[in-house]
C-alpha cells in the first residue's frame, strides 16, 4: 500500500514579506554598535537635558521598558523635540566596528520574499547601517520611528501601521527580531516571527546569528 505523501510543515510558506528588526539584528550584539548609540543616549540625558549621570541608567531603563523606546518616555514626560534626539544619538561612529559582510549579502539574496526594516530607530541611521554593511539594495523600505508615530514596537498601533505602510496583511509577514517583547505582539497580531541573539522568544524558532536564518527559510 503506497504511502501518504509527506506533509509540508513549513510553518513560513506563505510570508511574503520578512520584515527585519536593524540593530542587534541585521548585525551582531557583539559588535558593540548599538552600545555607542546608548552612550549616545546618555550624553543626550546628561548634557541636553541635565540629569545627573547617577540616574541616567536607572531612568534610560525604565523609560525603555515602560514606553517601548527612550526617545518616547521622553516626549510623554518631558516633551523632547524628536528631531534634536534622534539625530544626537545616532551621531555616533560605526565604520570602525561595522563592515561590509559579503556572506550577509549572499544570505539575503537566497530570500525572494519582499523585506524591509522595520526599526524604532530612524531612516537615516537604517540607511547608514545598512550601506555600511553593504546589503542597502536587498531592503525596498525603511519603516522608521516616523513611519509609526506616536507609536513604536512593542505597541500593536506600530505594527498595525507598519503593516499598512508596506501594504501587507499580517499572515503575509514574518518578523525577525532580538527583542521577545517585540515578538510578542508581532505573534499576537499574526505574524510569523523568528527570534534572533541572545534572546530567546517562547513560541518562536531562535537563530544565534541572522546568516542562520537561511537553515529555517530554504
Amino acid at each position: 500500500m503506497p504511502g501518504k505523501p509527506a506533509e509540508n510543515h513549513n510553518p513560513f510558506e506563505n510570508i511574503r514579506c520578512l520584515m527585519f528588526d536593524l540593530d542587534d539584528t541585521l548585525y551582531p550584539r557583539e559588535s558593540g554598535a548599538w552600545d555607542r548609540v546608548r552612550v549616545r543616549i546618555d550624553q543626550f540625558l546628561i548634557e541636553k537635558m541635565g540629569f545627573p549621570p547617577g540616574d541616567v541608567p536607572a531612568l534610560r531603563s525604565r523609560l525603555f521598558h515602560q514606553y517601548g523606546t527612550t526617545l518616547r518616555g521622553l516626549q510623554i514626560e518631558y516633551q523632547v523635540d524628536m528631531e534634536d534626539y534622534l539625530r544626537f544619538v545616532h551621531d555616533a561612529p560605526l565604520v570602525d566596528i561595522l563592515s561590509p559582510d559579503p556572506e550577509l549579502d549572499q544570505v539575503l539574496q537566497a530570500f525572494p520574499q519582499h523585506k524591509v526594516i522595520f526599526t524604532n530607530a530612524y531612516a537615516p541611521h537604517a540607511h547608514r547601517v545598512m550601506a555600511i554593511l553593504g546589503v542597502q539594495h536587498h531592503f525596498d523600505q525603511v519603516i522608521d520611528i516616523y513611519n509609526t508615530y506616536p507609536y513604536c514596537k512593542p505597541e500593536a498601533e506600530a505594527f498595525n501601521k507598519a503593516l499598512a505602510f508596506i501594504n501587507q496583511a499580517p499572515e503575509h509577514c514574518l518578523l525577525i527580531d532580538d527583542n521577545p517583547a517585540n515578538l510578542d505582539t508581532a505573534k499576537t497580531l499574526g505574524l510569523g516571527t523568528i527570534s534572533v541573539g541572545i534572546h530567546h522568544h517562547n513560541g518562536s524558532p531562535h537563530i544565534a546569528d541572522i546568516k542562520h536564518l537561511i537553515h529555517l527559510l530554504t
